[in-house]
């Protein structure tokens, strides 16, 4: 073969190989383009759909559009550009699970276009950057006739964004108002004076804010404290210091629950809303200062530590009394280092005040599982609760940390049982009364009615245990709802103004939401974040600071006692003529007070500059890691996978 043709059938060959590499990269990248497959490597599973979630999207049996209004141009931040794509990679990921059941739009709602005109009668509304800027990041929900909307989908709220999501696909599938009944035996409702205070110019109570709250999402039903049986359209009930509750009651809330309800529950060990000593409230006809849920809390494996209260040092409250500041431990302010920051109902509060609560404790009953959402610090105690009412002095004296972290609000899951497995407890009452009118009768005769009353108690109706798996919070108190310690009022042109004064009422929002919902959002979980902060360059921004601060705070105390000196040897002058001439002695103390201050400035200076040589110190390691660190070790792994090909050789 001559020299022309090799070089001819070399070329042929590489040409014909690199086509069908080609070929095969094309084919592949389509084949795999269209199955839509990903590994969620990420520390907080960002990118993978709650159980919860995929069980909403795949019941709906009408498809739902979901609309999202993004401004694409450069009006729109950088940062909210990418937490823009990060939304619709997560809307992506939610109509791929579907099965076609979710359909996304989206739009770039320009000035006077036809998608800012959808956006404003969707409620997704423009959002103010700059005096003469605005931004669109929102979303709309749709199916059949009912719309709803996120008008701003916050950053602040990334962790929540799933279940934002989720739930404004609940509220259009479902876009009737949820029933949730009310039981309480503190006025939540308000009242209306008897016609004689009202002659006398007294009026009535407004309801509880965060009762008026809910009354404006959710159709609210009072459910009377001696109710013996609960409407069926409730889906949720919410119980609030169920005082001097009877048996009647409880089963009723048993049976409720049975059927699939979900229930909010508020009990308190010390109630101070509801008002007076024990003693008085019996007299006068109120509510005690204690409640439970005695045989519902037996049959749920939980317990409400009795006549106990919560005190905690770290999260002790402070108010001014008497001109000065005075420590109370048993009224908390908690913050989110107490809170479940992983749960949706607790995740994004950090402010609660919780008066005299008490502790949960117990081994959940067989087939549920219980969550800790709130719980104590380890320098915390139990202590007394009418001591905690009355001698908080004592309190502090005798404080001895238990290093025992009490669960102060739980959530309970799972398929719950009966907690009256003999069925109604008044029927129950009848049938043994009937037993002990008869003791003298034959054995045979006995045993034949025992089994007549087993067989009636199989026929009387009650439920023994749920069809489907439910939920029930359990809060160990009750004033932490009360416009005393949730709300500030005020008076604006005649009108009641209330502003949240704590996280309170956000968390019975967030509870209510969730109970009273899609059951399928109790599973959404709180998603972690993609921002990852560079927490070593914080902590030494802390550490700056602190060392700053101490340097100012020594230059204002001695410029404190400088004035003060000043103030002294102004004093002592005697005659009047001299009290506008620095003496020696003066012009010495601010000559000194001077150089403290140059001294001071400087150390400041050294402070800030140290500060920068180890960030630029980092900065600069971690670009060397970056830029020389990967080919460095990318480098040393081929160097080592030859030196181990070429002993194979020469073993081979």
């Amino acid at each position: 073969m001559s020299e022309k043709k090799k070089q001819l059938q070399t070329w042929l060959y590489s040409a014909a190989g690199v086509a069908g590499i080609f070929v095969i990269v094309v084919a592949a990248n389509w084949i795999f383009g269209s199955i839509r497959a990903r590994i969620d490597l990420t520390e907080s599973r960002l990118f993978t759909l709650s159980k919860g979630t995929r069980e909403l999207i795949k019941s709906l049996d009408t498809p739902v559009a979901l609309r999202f209004y993004a401004t694409g141009d450069e009006s729109m931040p950088v940062f909210m550009k990418a937490y823009a794509r990060q939304v619709e990679d997560l809307l992506l990921e939610i109509k791929g699970a579907s099965g076609g059941k979710i359909v996304l739009q989206k739009f770039d709602p320009k000035p006077d276009s036809d998608a800012a005109d959808s956006a404003e009668l969707d409620g997704v509304s423009a959002q103010a950057v700059e005096l003469d800027r605005s931004i669109y990041l929102g979303l709309a929900a749709s199916c059949l006739d009912h719309v709803a909307a996120v008008p701003f989908l916050s950053p602040s709220r990334e962790d929540l964004l799933e279940y934002d999501i989720a739930r404004l696909i609940a509220q259009v599938s479902r876009p009737k108002k949820a029933v949730i009944g009310v039981m309480s035996s503190l006025p939540v409702f308000g009242n209306m004076p008897n016609p004689m205070m009202m002659q006398m110019g007294q009026r009535g109570s407004e309801p509880w804010a965060f009762l008026s709250d809910l009354q404006g999402d959710f159709d609210v039903r009072e459910i009377q404290s001696s109710a013996t049986e609960i409407d069926k359209e409730v889906t949720l009930l919410v119980v609030v210091h169920p005082a001097g509750i009877s048996e009647e009651s409880e089963y009723a809330i048993d049976q409720f629950l049975m059927r699939g309800g979900r229930l909010l529950v508020f009990v308190d060990p010390m109630c101070l809303s509801a008002g007076g000593g024990q003693q008085q409230q019996m007299m006068m006809g109120g509510p005690q200062d204690s409640s439970t849920l005695t045989k519902l809390f037996a049959g749920w494996g939980i317990t409400l530590e009795p006549g106990k209260v919560v005190a905690d040092m770290e999260f002790r409250s402070i108010f001014n009394r008497d001109g000065g500041p005075s420590v109370v431990p048993v009224v908390l302010r908690l913050t989110s280092e107490a809170l479940d920051a992983k749960d949706v109902i607790t995740s994004g509060i950090d402010d609660l005040m919780l008066p005299f609560v008490g502790a949960l404790s117990g081994k959940p009953a067989e087939g549920l599982q219980m969550e800790t959402l709130i719980k104590s610090s380890r320098q915390s105690q139990l202590v007394d609760s009418m001591t905690a009412r009355f001698s908080e002095k004592q309190i502090l004296k005798d404080f001895a940390p238990s290093n025992t972290e009490y669960a102060l609000a739980v959530r309970l899951r799972g398929k719950f049982k009966t907690a009256f497995p003999d069925g109604k407890p008044g029927e129950k009452k009848d049938a043994d009364k009937k037993d002990g009118d008869k003791k003298d009768a034959a054995k045979a005769e006995g045993d034949k009615k025992d089994e007549g009353k087993k067989d009636a108690g199989k026929a009387d109706g009650s439920l023994k245990e749920c069809k489907e798996e439910t939920a029930v919070i359990v809060v160990a108190d009750s004033d932490f709802l009360s416009d005393q310690f949730s709300v500030r009022t005020g008076n604006l042109f005649g009108q009641r103004i209330v502003m949240p004064a704590n996280g309170n009422l956000a968390l019975v929002q967030n509870m209510v939401d969730q109970l009273g919902g899609d059951t399928r959002l109790i599973g959404v979980r709180s998603r972690g974040s993609q921002r990852r902060p560079f927490t070593r360059i914080q902590k030494m921004e802390a550490e700056a600071q602190s060392r700053y601060q101490e340097k100012i705070n020594s230059l204002e105390r001695d410029l404190e006692e400088t004035e003060q000196r000043l103030g002294e040897l102004q004093r002592g002058k005697k005659e009047a003529s001299q009290s506008m001439i620095l003496s020696p002695e003066q012009q010495a103390e601010v000559e000194r007070f001077h150089k403290r201050r140059a001294q001071v400035r400087m150390e400041l200076k050294q402070v800030r500059k140290e500060f920068r040589q180890d960030v630029e110190s980092l900065e600069t390691t971690i670009k060397w890691i970056n830029i020389a660190g990967m080919p460095l070790l990318v480098a040393v792994a081929g160097v080592a996978l030859a030196l181990v090909a070429r002993r194979r050789e020469k073993a081979s």
